[in-house]
């Protein structure tokens, strides 16, 4: 047998070994990740288990209540963006919320427009204009009902606004002008500052006695959650 040869087959004698201790480890758990390999991460607290929101920055004397049941054991805020196509999506869950417990929860919307969304923060001012006249809950689904044909525009959607305001039998005048009022832009930007300062960094963003649920909640975890509280 050559020289060669014999240093040959070592080299694959070797090799073969050290493929055998890989695989090895491997099945035993031994062996270190890439370091761009993705873990099974560690599961997040539950809401119970979460510390909660401050009840003074989460609920204002003067924020907008859809629903407001005296001695209610229960208040579900949620820091939305009317031309957020996310908070659209979340709005049936909401009404299916409010309309199972009603009268027994406080519904509570705070107004967070997102920068990126040129129509956001007058769409928030034509709600709160509305509210002003007893129309929050009109005004606030019709912008969702709506949101397709405003939304995402790179113009000024205020007159389509006011266009709701006659729909709903409002009088316009006052409802431009509060609309267009700095009070009103101070009102709206007094929610998006609470939010900051609550960490809210997207809508919708949703709290249950001050617990933040998880993004996007559907009925079933909404319903959990508030049961959950209920029954304390």
């Amino acid at each position: 047998m050559s020289k060669n040869l014999i240093i040959t087959l070592c080299l694959l004698l070797v090799a073969a070994l050290g493929i055998g201790l890989l695989v090895y480890l491997d099945r035993n758990g031994e062996g270190s990740a890439a370091p761009d390999a993705a873990g099974p991460s560690a599961p997040g607290p539950s809401p119970e288990e979460q510390p909660t929101a401050p009840a003074e920055v989460l609920v204002r004397e003067d924020s907008r209540h859809l629903d407001r049941v005296d001695g209610a054991r229960v208040t579900v805020v949620e820091f939305l963006d009317f031309e957020c196509e996310a908070c659209r999506a979340q709005f049936p869950v909401m009404e299916r919320v409010r309309e199972d417990y009603d009268g027994r929860i406080n519904m509570v919307i705070r107004y967070f427009p997102l920068p990126g969304h040129l129509n956001s923060g007058p769409a928030a001012a034509a709600v709160e204009a509305a509210a002003q006249q007893d129309a929050l809950d009109d005004m606030y689904a019709r912008m969702y009902e709506t949101q397709g044909e405003w939304g995402e525009s790179r113009q000024d959607q205020s007159e389509v606004f006011v266009g709701f305001a006659e729909d709903l039998g409002l009088d316009t005048d006052e409802f431009v002008e509060t609309m267009e009022s700095e009070r009103t832009r101070e009102r709206v930007q007094a929610d998006f500052d609470d939010g900051l300062a609550l960490g809210v960094q997207g809508t919708p963003t949703i709290y249950v006695n001050g617990r933040l649920a998880p993004s996007m909640p559907s009925y079933e975890v909404l319903s959990a959650m508030i049961d959950a509280e209920l029954e304390r």
